[in-house]
């Protein structure tokens, strides 16, 4: 707590009882002063020697058994201890109150106890008991009964309870505070996990979008590829020897994915960071060196010979966020996998738009088509692309359709929002 901040209700309560057991030792060591100088001063006539001794021993034990017992008192001690501890001072205090007036002011701080450890009815009954023996006690010893003797003690027991009322307040609020906050603390611990969950199953399901576009992919084509040098010897050895080169090629490619993957960087095509360059790049290296799957069914296996792939950018180009630029590569190269794999398509088109307020990317082939609602996810592990991409797209904010029918093309169609923030 830096200094001038207010006092917390824990602060405040443990001052309230130090005042406590302090005005009970003070006003018990002021009794015995005071009748201990009475007694050297003027003692009593008819009181015998051993009744000062025996005064004056009972003010030490009381101040001693109340202060082995005070720790009985604190919040959450055994009660039945706390109870026995109050009841000896109580009764030890009424036979220092009975043999000397100067004793009977100790009652005030009994009033706080006895509010503190006494439940309900039974601690207003004993204050009252206690108010009346403190009258009663002065009669006794002064023999005479005035106003003050009984407003006094009636005024010191009403502000003990006034007082004892907050108090409890206090220590009720206090309680709150301290569950409320081990609430708080379960909670943040239990959201903690919950996001550590999360985030394990989002990295799953991120890594396996990435093996499915890089790894897959890449394996496909380099399958398609040598299918095609297999399908093309001994007649084609020329055709054959082109195919296993592109088959070299694109394994280096994929290695080099690979790599780059398990570093978390971007992919070697966007290495410069221009996605429109790279879309060109992937065009021109042609459709059958881009192999994989959206998911389509059916279709002949293919290396996409004779496919017509164009690139067209539409807008001018601003600098993207680098995972919209890794999505929008991802998009066209699974399209594109798609209509070497399954779409006997002759053309291809891939268009980059820049827009005001959004980035988009179209993959066209006029093969033979499918119907896209019939996608479904194969034991063998293909047919996942397209809920991949979807997963990709939606991630960041964007939307992903597929229009198809069979006998009239595929179009995919990727929309990103583009803001100010995200286009800097």
């Amino acid at each position: 707590m830096r200094y001038g901040d207010p006092p917390g209700a824990d602060t405040v309560l443990w001052v309230l009882r130090l005042l406590l057991h302090a005005s009970f030792l003070f006003l018990l060591a002021v009794g015995l002063v005071q009748y201990t100088l009475t007694e050297i001063d003027a003692p009593a006539p008819d009181h015998p020697r051993w009744t000062h001794w025996a005064i004056t021993t009972g003010a030490f034990l009381l101040g001693l058994l109340y202060m082995a017992g005070a720790v009985l008192a604190r919040p959450g001690a055994r009660r039945p201890g706390a109870l026995v501890w109050l009841g000896a001072v109580t009764a030890l205090w009424a036979l220092l109150a009975w043999g000397g007036s100067e004793f009977v002011w100790v009652a005030f701080p009994l009033f706080f106890l006895h509010l503190n450890l006494l439940r309900g009815i039974h601690s207003l009954v004993a204050v009252l008991v206690i108010t009346v023996s403190v009258v009663a006690g002065q009669v006794l010893h002064t023999g005479d009964l005035t106003a003050g003797m009984v407003l006094g003690p009636i005024l010191g027991a009403a502000f003990a309870v006034a007082i004892a009322i907050g108090y409890r307040a206090l220590s009720h609020e206090s309680q709150q505070r301290l569950e409320l906050i081990d609430t708080l603390t379960r909670t943040r611990d239990e959201l903690a996990e919950s996001q550590r969950r999360t985030g394990i199953l989002d990295e799953r399901q991120r890594l396996s979008r990435e093996i499915h576009d890089t790894l897959a992919q890449g394996l496909s084509s380099i399958v398609l590829l040598l299918r095609s040098a297999e399908n093309a010897m001994p007649d084609e050895p020329g055709l054959a020897a082109t195919r296993v080169a592109e088959a070299r090629e694109s394994a280096s490619t994929n290695l080099e994915e690979a790599r780059r993957f398990v570093r978390d960087l971007a992919p070697p095509s966007l290495a410069g960071g221009d996605l429109p360059e790279a879309l060109r790049r992937l065009c021109e290296r042609g459709v059958g060196g881009t192999a994989g799957s959206l998911g389509a069914a059916g279709g002949a296996d293919t290396a996409g010979e004779g496919v017509d792939c164009r690139f067209r950018l539409d807008g001018t180009p601003v600098r993207l966020p680098s995972e919209y630029d890794v999505a929008l590569l991802r998009a066209a190269q699974a399209s594109l996998g798609n209509v070497a794999a399954h779409a006997r398509a002759s053309t291809a088109v891939v268009t980059l738009g820049y827009l005001d307020d959004q980035v988009t990317l179209d993959v066209y082939d006029d093969g033979t088509g499918f119907r896209p609602e019939e996608v479904r996810s194969r034991p063998d592990g293909t047919g996942y692309g397209l809920a991949a991409l979807r997963e990709r797209v939606a991630a960041l904010g964007g939307r992903l359709d597929v229009e198809s029918a069979p006998g009239e093309g595929t179009a995919v169609a990727v929309r990103l929002p583009l803001t100010r923030e995200e286009s800097l």
